[in-house]
């Protein structure tokens, strides 16, 4: 029996492209998880074509029509009156008593739903049976994948492998004894070994599901549009980014159990060569307290070996000089402005002594004048 899906959709949006064309989110809430799919008036239109095609039947209830000379980017109304007849499209599909379109393929690729792992049919049960064993080992599927429902069934749980590594490594990090964290480690690696075999293989079914090989009907109906193509290659490059990045901290974290070891190793081998050495003076060797001497560390040092804490040293002097060269030519600015500030202050002030003097002379000239006016008068 089919799981249990509830389907609505309750908003709709505009592409950012140009000319911008409407987005109707239909959104589906199956018994453990939800989840939203966009899609255009078009895809509609070509899913209601394969599945009369697929089923030899009309859907219980019509599809919207396409109206010539109004459009529901610009017109509101009209966009609300067609998201509500779709979604009676759809619902009435998923309520009707006779299954024949529900259980088509072209109902399951629409929406991305799962593969009903109990359904009727040879096709379902063959599906199933193919996800099955691609699961429990990628290894042992040989045939590859035509079928888009199936691809997003086994891309879900490549994605619940990544997401299991993660969970591993997260409780690795978390463990103190290195057995634990051995386990953890294995585990992990584990689920990404597995998660890299089926990206390889969703991608060489991709390949056959972009081909859309005309020469038989299953291949005919399994083939995707170069959209839905262009979107799962995305996941796909994501999927494997997430899978390398795991890798690289899994990788990271085996080297800093390394370096923790060989620090203990020659913290204990300092420890054992100082306890031999201490003496009370008269040859003979004074029992010395055993265990680690671990000294006066730093955060920064703690997980370093010698070589280690040598580079870090390295780095930090040529740091201080980088940081002494920016300095200096900073001091060099600023004496530099000085110097302009000091030429500039003597101009000024050069200045200023000729306005003085210009200024004497026009008194003195100024006061002739009074003179001269006064013999005058």
């Amino acid at each position: 029996m089919a799981p249990t899906v509830e389907i609505s959709i309750p908003t709709t949006s505009l592409s950012n492209t140009s000319p911008p064309y409407t987005i109707y989110h239909i959104t589906l809430r199956l018994p453990l998880r939800s989840f939203t799919v966009p899609k255009r008036y078009s895809d509609f239109s070509t899913f209601h074509s394969t599945l009369i095609s697929q089923t030899d039947a009309a859907p219980p209830v019509s599809l919207p029509s396409k109206t010539w000379f109004s459009k529901t980017v610009s017109n509101e109304r009209l966009r609300e009156d067609r998201r509500r007849g779709l979604e009676q499209y759809l619902r009435a599909i998923n309520e009707s008593e006779d299954g024949r379109w529900r259980t088509s393929p072209a109902w399951r690729a629409f929406l991305n739903l799962p593969t009903a792992v109990a359904s009727t049919g040879n096709g379902s049960t063959n599906t199933s049976n193919r996800l099955h064993a691609a699961i429990t080992d990628p290894a042992s599927t040989n045939a590859p994948i035509t079928d888009p429902t199936l691809w997003l069934d086994y891309y879900r749980d490549m994605k619940n492998h990544l997401h299991e590594a993660r969970l591993q490594l997260s409780r690795r990090d978390q463990e103190t004894t290195p057995q634990k964290q051995h386990e953890s480690s294995a585990h992990a690696k584990g689920s990404l070994v597995r998660a890299g075999a089926m990206i390889a293989t969703l991608e060489e079914g991709l390949k056959n599901l972009g081909r859309g090989d005309k020469g038989s009907e299953s291949q005919a109906s399994s083939s995707l549009g170069g959209g839905e193509i262009r979107r799962r290659k995305d996941l796909l490059i994501n999927a494997r980014k997430e899978k390398d990045g795991l890798e690289g901290l899994l990788h990271a974290m085996a080297t800093k159990s390394r370096l923790d070891h060989t620090v203990a190793s020659i913290q204990e081998k300092e420890a054992l060569m100082n306890a031999g050495n201490t003496g009370d003076g008269s040859g003979r060797r004074s029992t010395a307290r055993a265990g680690r001497v671990l000294g006066k560390e730093t955060e920064r040092t703690r997980e370093l070996d010698n070589e280690g804490v040598l580079q870090l040293q390295r780095q930090m002097m040529k740091s201080q000089d980088d940081n002494l060269d920016e300095l200096r030519k900073v001091i060099l600015r600023q004496k530099e402005l000085g110097t302009q500030i000091n030429e500039e202050l003597e101009v000024q002030n050069e200045l200023l002594r000729m306005a003085d003097e210009e200024a004497d002379i026009l008194k003195s000239k100024i006061d002739i004048g009074r003179k001269r006016i006064g013999k005058i008068s």
